[in-house]
């Protein structure tokens, strides 16, 4: 049994719920919040973590509950690993989720790596899924989380077998929000009802392209909007502002709803087209983490697979290749896959194992 934990705290309910449950179990229990950005106290920005408020809070937590607590910095990793990242991703044309980054190279490497350096166990997080051990195969497994609706695994598919066999996800048991919610209220503690943070940190507002113009400080060239057959229907303001499936902010005028296809980044052209060539029946995914398997299976699979965090799982055939990559083909065709994206996989409630998303036909 897991003794001495080091525990993530945002400042939210849910990882301070984390925090509540895993002291009053008898752990002894670290807080730690991560200073990841430089972002202003704002009350206009309550949709986002990482302010000082949110620290604060955090360490009002740890206070009421007895527990050591931190704020350690990460900036510079965070600067490296999630949002150079981030730009290079939206330059290459693609669509990131820095959210798998942060919890790949930020929470279960680097704040993995200070809990071993403390001493600790294991960490734990606040993160909707649980962690099971499997005798027959000797191999930890990553599940979803009984609340369905909240479920985080899709953004976790990247842990290793030593990161599962030390992690701790006491949230993966409840049945929904609700009673996290009263969890925390029970325990007296202040952010019993505090919202959700929604939006990424590090761009509180929503708007990529600024935020990545003001990090490169480039300037990113205009181009055409083109259809199909290459005939020009008007200009973008940069390749970066767009995101596969767009509809809304494209500023062209049209007798029928036109959706970003595809962006170009050869000669900074993005193809328009009707909703209808938006579905593609399959992908390639790289850098693939196999989760339930020791290194690629030999033979096709059949799996679910969700290409975007909020997508609905899909049958599908996953076919691992000689080099490390995996096709995916779709028993249906599915809506706006984006390179760039996740594609995680599914054994009913178990994680086979994830990639990103860098094709598709």
């Amino acid at each position: 049994m897991h003794k001495k934990i080091l525990v993530a705290m945002s400042g939210g309910v849910d990882s301070s719920a984390t925090a509540a449950i895993l002291c009053h179990a008898g752990y002894d229990c670290i807080g730690v919040t991560m200073k990841l950005y430089d972002l202003p106290d704002d009350s206009v920005r309550s949709n986002t973590c990482c302010t000082l408020s949110d620290a604060e809070d955090a360490r009002s937590v740890a206070y009421r509950l007895g527990m050591k607590y931190y704020v350690m910095n990460f900036t510079g990793d965070f600067a490296k690993e999630v949002i150079d990242r981030f730009v290079t991703a939206y330059e290459k044309g693609e669509t990131p989720n820095p959210c798998i980054d942060c919890n790949r190279y930020m929470k279960f490497a680097k704040l993995y790596q200070r809990a071993a350096m403390l001493g600790c166990d294991a960490i734990a997080t606040g993160h909707y899924a649980r962690i099971s051990y499997h005798k027959e195969t000797g191999r930890w497994r990553l599940q979803k989380s009984k609340n369905e609706a909240k479920d985080q695994s899709y953004v976790l598919y990247a842990m290793t077998q030593e990161q599962l066999a030390h992690t701790l996800f006491p949230l993966g048991n409840f049945e929904s929000k609700a009673e996290v919610r009263q969890l925390a209220a029970e325990c007296g503690l202040l952010n019993a009802e505090k919202r959700d943070s929604q939006d990424i940190c590090f761009v509180p507002d929503g708007n990529y392209a600024a935020f990545i113009q003001q990090y490169t400080g480039k300037q990113y060239p205009h181009g055409d909007f083109i259809d199909k057959s290459g005939k020009r229907l008007g200009e973008h303001r940069g390749i970066i502002a767009y995101t596969i499936g767009q509809r809304k902010g494209l500023g062209i005028s049209a007798p029928h709803p036109l959706y970003v296809c595809k962006k170009c980044t050869e000669n900074n052209t993005i193809v328009l087209s009707e909703e209808s060539d938006l579905y593609t029946s399959s992908l390639l995914a790289r850098e693939f983490n196999w989760i339930m398997y020791d290194g690629a299976p030999k033979e096709p699979i059949s799996v679910t697979a969700k290409t975007r965090y909020h997508a609905k799982e899909a049958a599908a055939i996953a076919i691992p290749r000689k080099d490390g990559t995996v096709f995916i083909q779709f028993a249906e065709p599915q809506r706006a896959v984006t390179a760039g994206q996740a594609v995680v996989l599914y054994d009913g409630k178990n994680v086979i194992g994830g990639g990103t998303i860098y094709e598709t036909k």
